[in-house]
């Protein structure tokens, strides 16, 4: 912890299942904009999150002598205060805990985020101490947007206003107010100063702006005996300061601690969670992902029914299904659910209902989403969706030349994708299979769905020929799209998501080929490459200014959620005899659980070793894909939970 070489690159994230989080590095030090002790959506402003507390000093006074627990990065690599040196201890089993030592003063530091509200609580227990000890607490306010940066302005206002054991202040119109409170009543001191050139490290990295300026109104005082708890309140609205430690304690109970492989993701799953008044939905990643539609349903089975929170995938989909229906009868956009027009969201959709079919039953899935599934089907054969269509070979295509149409989706300057991914794409068509195929599983036998079943089964049969036809090529793999009389040979992934499906066109022997191609040239322990070494343009570093990255998203950095798809294709070749394979696989994973975002998973991975860790510190697709196959293996009682 005191070697910040070591300490700095590892984070922290906890959020409220509604939108807010709280994520820093472990020693409390900022290092991307995105850090903040309180960010949360502010809806009368925006959509996005805006960073109100940026943090929060702690020193403690003995003999009039203070000694600061803050730290921040300054210009010339210069760090102060340099509270990390009176780290003893980190723990995060339940809550992030962190122990000072500060001569004979021992201090333990514990947050926690209040669900479902927009308040982190920070608990101060006196351990030992031999002499009288205050404690001395400085805020930091930003009052921005998350992806935004503060300078010294004179727009800022410095009032505030004492409430019960706090103050409450606002820095700009708009702006919720954001009240500051204690268990028991400080001692306030207004001392407005702006702390200038603020810089964070990780946005020097990624070549964006990284300096900025906060403002701290005052500080707060407070005396503390050994073995008392003190009790820190930071929200948008007042609190019983009352009931703060049965608050505390009460948030407390519910948690599962973090002993496990599984348990540390089943915790990341549900941070994904998000409850608004508009209905339930699954966050992409923190800090800066939104609500995107594909990756909501490529993650919610996995963030939801592989940790054994059913209500919470039904909420989500039941949300889905009225937004989904809305859009493709009336063309209303869901306000929150970015992308739903993407042509392999529906494909995603019917994916993620077999998961829960599997779970429950066809007969619970039929009658709770059937008529969501036939609406989709029907409204893309009927060449209704305005952006995949279906062919007369029963393939669907995409025009992906102006836009990007699938989850490669990076873009250049001009917002042409930098991978023109267009025609005949081997995972929508995997998809489309798959998709068919479940739909007359759940509808077979049904008197009032006869003619649907017809119609699927057709184009079905029609796509099982076409589809060998088209991708497979003389090497053992599947071209990664075709369009017109091209074929695209880089060795991608895509073709792992087509042959790992329940429904594959692929046989057991092309299956086999596939599963060799993909393992001797894809596979690494921290997912699947996005590009073979061997294709042309492989890039595995995920590095450089905004455009660079943009450049390199997809040249061969690795991504963990594939490896859900390989798993079911290398179980479906080998059966159980691959259950060993998988299971060493995941060694790769647990080993990160300790790396980057403590107890859960980046949104990509370097291409080559050692496999770091970039992008988002938390993404829900990564964290699906591997709880997914963790879940196979407790099902099968091969691992604990």
């Amino acid at each position: 912890m005191i070697n910040l070489e070591q300490s700095l690159p590892k984070e922290m994230l906890r959020t409220n299942q509604s939108g807010a989080y709280h994520c820093t590095t472990l020693v409390g030090c900022n290092t991307r904009k995105q850090h903040g002790l309180l960010v949360i959506p502010v809806p009368s402003i925006d959509d996005n999150n805006h960073v109100l507390l940026s943090s929060l000093d702690e020193t403690v006074i003995q003999h009039g002598a203070p000694f600061n627990l803050g730290i921040h990065k300054y210009k010339g690599e210069t760090y102060s205060p340099n509270g990390h040196k009176y780290i003893r201890e980190y723990d995060c089993e339940r809550v992030p805990t962190v122990t000072y030592r500060v001569g004979g003063v021992i201090l333990k530091k514990e947050k926690i985020f209040i669900t479902h509200e927009n308040r982190i609580l920070i608990r101060y227990t006196l351990v030992d101490a031999h002499s009288r000890t205050t404690l001395q607490f400085r805020p930091f306010l930003a009052f921005r947007k998350a992806n935004d940066l503060c300078i010294e302005n004179s727009v800022a206002s410095r009032d505030y206003e004492e409430i019960n054991n706090g103050v409450s202040m606002c820095m700009y119109e708009g702006y919720p107010s954001l009240y500051m409170q204690f268990n028991r009543k400080p001692q306030y001191v207004h001392n407005p100063q702006w702390y200038k050139n603020i810089e964070y490290s990780k946005d020097q990295e990624r070549g964006i702006p990284y300096t900025e300026d906060l403002y701290v109104p005052g500080y707060f005082e407070i005396d503390i005996k050994k073995g008392e708890s003190i009790i820190f309140s930071a929200g948008i609205s007042p609190v019983s300061t009352r009931s703060l430690a049965k608050m505390y304690e009460d948030e407390v109970k519910p948690r599962t601690p973090r002993t496990s492989f599984y348990n540390c993701l089943k915790n990341s799953a549900k941070q994904f969670y998000i409850k608004n008044e508009d209905g339930n939905y699954l966050l992409a990643g923190y800090p800066w992902f939104k609500i995107r539609a594909r990756d909501q349903f490529i993650a919610v089975p996995g963030c939801t029914l592989s940790v054994h929170h059913r209500p919470d995938y039904e909420a989500i989909m039941d949300t889905a299904r009225r937004a989904m229906t809305e859009w493709m009868t009336e063309g209303k956009r869901d306000k929150h659910l970015e992308g739903l027009d993407q042509p392999d969201v529906p494909l995603w959709i019917i994916w993620g209902l077999q998961r829960y079919s599997h779970d429950q039953s066809n007969d619970i899935c039929r009658e709770r989403y059937g008529q969501l599934i036939k609406d989709m089907l029907n409204f893309i054969i009927d060449g209704k969706h305005p952006n995949i269509k279906v062919d007369e070979n029963g393939l669907v295509s995409v025009d992906g030349t102006q836009k990007p149409m699938s989850w490669m989706d990076a873009t250049k300057p001009d917002g042409t994708p930098h991978i023109a991914r267009t025609g005949y794409l081997v995972e929508h068509n995997g998809l489309w299979y798959n998709a068919l195929r479940c739909a007359i599983e759940i509808f077979e036998n049904q008197e009032d769905s006869v003619d649907d079943v017809e119609r699927w089964r057709e184009i079905a049969d029609k796509v099982q020929y076409s589809f060998v036809d088209t991708f497979m090529n003389e090497n053992g793999y599947l071209y990664d799209y075709v369009v017109g009389t091209y074929t695209d040979p880089s060795v991608r992934p895509n073709m792992i998501i087509a042959a790992g499906l329940d429904y594959s066109p692929l046989d057991r022997r092309q299956r086999k080929s596939v599963l060799e191609v993909v393992t001797r040239e894809l596979l690494t322990p921290k997912g699947l490459r996005t590009l073979s070494p061997n294709s042309y343009g492989y890039n595995p570093w995920y590095l450089g200014n905004p455009e660079e990255r943009q450049r390199a998203y997809f040249t061969g950095s690795a991504r963990p959620w594939l490896i859900g798809f390989y798993a079911n294709t290398y179980i479906k070749v080998f059966g159980v005899n691959g259950l060993p394979f998988i299971e060493r696989m995941l060694i790769g994973f647990e080993d990160e659980m300790k790396e980057g975002c403590i107890g859960t998973l980046s949104e990509l991975f370097d291409g080559n070793p050692p496999f770091v860790g970039r992008g988002a510190v938390s993404y829900a697709p990564n964290v699906a894909g591997v709880v997914r196959i963790l879940r196979i293996f407790k099902n099968l009682n091969i691992i604990d939970e």
